[in-house]
């Protein structure tokens, strides 16, 4: 469905049927004329049955730096697997002046939301909800533990936005009709912190670390990552190489960002970077009040560590890592490690057949087409590419025999950055495409046992054009194009047996009007518009758009173009994009 809310710095300034259901709730009414935050992505699908529900924190109020701490105890009288879990979050920020901020909750170190909070105006207070599968977390919310939401903020005469927020867990018990989820049976933090917080990644040598001693019997391992751009690293993907930045006027670092896994120091797996747009991003009136992609509601990329799981079997300390590659001040990042567990073994042994990422350093080529005048002026491109193909392949001897584990990837990003600069006109056109087609792969002799397949596109287009009139006023236009788009295949012996895709896209464009002082006296052709579509082989279909002008909601539709012109989507489907760990098929 359109999700409403419910209750924020810039350049410029076939045969699962039975368990298909109607996921969504019923339409709330039509957004449209609303200012409230407003987008087209899906909420979690749930299964059949009433859910237990674990309230983490209720209407905290976040003004300050501090943290806000909660208790957590299982759901009494729900049993300890369930068919789903669910983390739904509501924060809302009073009208008046506030930067957008970032927002992350946590239960015994591991990352539970990570997001950013919607800029208010000094006319509308906005509000928004949030929801995350937590499926795959089911061990982790099977011991009472300490957790804590984290949503540092400044509140004085000048910054008076205070924002309130709530969140609560809701649990599914296991039924015929929703079966347990076939979870990971360990979930572990990256993060020295036990309560949990993310890390602080200023260079490419930083590392989220942590050296750990796991359990003798692992079988498969996954890592799911996050990494957010912050402080000077916030636009980095507009900047360009040190070489350049003199001379068109834009920061410095690069441009290329990818997040680097490693055991024992030993590359282990690579996880794209979003291009996330924050909602004071640039021009603050292009995010109002449709946001960005993913901008309230991080999605973590999942890398897959099973070829390892015969090392990290071995009773000895192993330290996972991750590092972002071009890190320039600095990166916010989590990470959480899942585990499954042979659990008619106690000891598994095995070890890394074939590491071809190691050795292939991500250090992208830099071109470019750029001339100075003899008046100074500026025009060409700049361009920054990198492809890498790697396999990294292991066996894990299990109960059921030798498991080897094949992951092969190719990942590449490419950018190209066009300027044309002189006494009147500064224009930046960005254009990215950060990529990842990954298959992994794992067999017992010459069976398999399952192949995953997921190829995952981060396109952005950002056109940024400021112009000077002959009485020194000053117009900045800006138009952006976002996407995500994910394509996942899990197949047995070569027959697909499950496929989803998933194509979510922004656009928007407004235009700012200053004075020769400087000060802003206007912005026009404010527009934007977002489509969500999903659809898998079992007959889920998922499509909603929403459209704004001058920051109302200007057109809505949801189910168009599905089968009886409305939306339907298996409770156990993913349709936001969230990664499932492979394994059994649906993980059920």
């Amino acid at each position: 469905m359109v999700r409403m809310g419910m209750f924020g710095r810039g350049l410029a300034v076939a045969g699962l049927a039975w368990l298909a259901c109607n996921a969504f709730a019923a339409d709330a009414g039509s957004p449209v004329g609303s200012s409230n935050v407003t987008t087209a992505d899906p909420a979690v699908p749930r299964p059949p049955g009433q859910p237990c529900v674990v309230q983490l924190f209720q209407d905290d109020v976040f003004n300050d730096f501090g943290t806000r701490p909660f208790n957590y105890a299982p759901p009494a009288g729900c049993g300890t697997r369930w068919s789903k879990v669910v983390l739904e979050a509501d924060f809302s920020v009073t009208a008046g002046r506030q930067y957008d901020r970032t927002g992350s909750i946590w239960l015994g170190g591991v990352n539970l939301y990570f997001g950013t909070t919607e800029e208010p105006s000094s006319k509308v207070a906005p509000s928004w909800h949030v929801e995350r599968d937590l499926t795959d977390y089911s061990a982790l919310f099977r011991n009472a533990g300490q957790g804590q939401a984290i949503l540092w903020n400044l509140v004085n005469d000048t910054y008076t936005g205070v924002i309130h927020g709530s969140a609560r867990l809701l649990f599914y018990p296991a039924s015929a009709l929703a079966p347990a989820a076939h979870a990971p049976d360990a979930v572990i933090a990256l993060g020295s912190d036990a309560v949990g917080s993310p890390a602080e990644l200023d260079h490419p040598d930083s590392q989220l670390a942590k050296t750990l001693t796991l359990p003798r019997n692992v079988e498969r391992a996954y890592l799911d990552v996050i990494a957010q751009s912050q402080s000077g690293d916030e636009f980095w993907y507009t900047c360009v190489p040190d070489a350049y930045a003199g001379e068109v006027q834009e920061c410095g670092g690069g441009n290329f960002r990818e997040a680097e896994v490693s055991i024992d120091g030993q590359p282990a797996g690579v996880a794209p970077v979003y291009p996330w747009i924050y909602t004071g991003g640039i021009d603050p009136y292009l995010w109002r009040p449709v946001t960005g992609v993913q901008t309230l509601n991080f999605t973590p990329y999942r890398v897959d560590l099973s070829p390892f799981a015969g090392v990290l079997s071995d009773g000895a300390p192993h330290t996972v890592a991750v590092s972002v590659a071009g890190a320039n001040n600095y990166f916010s990042a989590a990470a959480s490690l899942l585990l499954y567990l042979d659990p008619h073994a106690t000891q598994v042994t095995g070890r890394v057949t074939r590491n071809t990422l190691a050795g292939q350093a991500p250090t992208p080529t830099i071109g470019d087409t750029l001339k100075t005048d003899a008046s100074g002026n500026v025009s060409g491109d700049i361009t920054t590419k990198l492809s890498r193909q790697f396999v990294i392949e292991g066996y894990a001897d299990t109960s059921h025999g030798r498991v080897r584990t094949t992951v092969r990837q190719t990942v590449g990003f490419a950018d190209t950055q066009g300027f044309v600069i002189d006494a009147g006109t500064y224009r930046q056109a960005t254009d990215q495409l950060t990529w990842a087609d990954g298959t992994s792969e794992r067999r017992v002799g010459g069976f398999v046992l399952g192949t995953d397949h997921q190829s995952v596109r981060y396109p952005l287009h950002l056109v940024y054009a400021q112009t000077v009139a002959a009485d020194g006023s000053i117009a900045v236009a800006t138009t952006v194009h976002q996407g995500y788009r994910q394509h996942g295949v899990r197949s047995l012996g070569g027959i697909p047996l499950y496929e989803s895709r998933v194509d979510n896209t922004v656009d928007t464009a407004d235009t700012l009007d200053f004075d020769a002082g400087g000060h802003l006296t206007a912005h026009t052709g404010q527009g934007s518009a977002q489509a969500f579509d999903f659809r898998d082989s079992l007959g889920s279909c998922y499509r909603a758009t929403v459209q704004s002008k001058d920051g109302a909601v200007s057109g809505f539709s949801e189910g168009h173009g599905c089968p009886g012109g409305r939306n339907h989507v298996a409770w156990f489907a993913r349709p936001d994009g969230s990664p499932t760990a492979g394994g059994s098929l649906l993980d059920w």
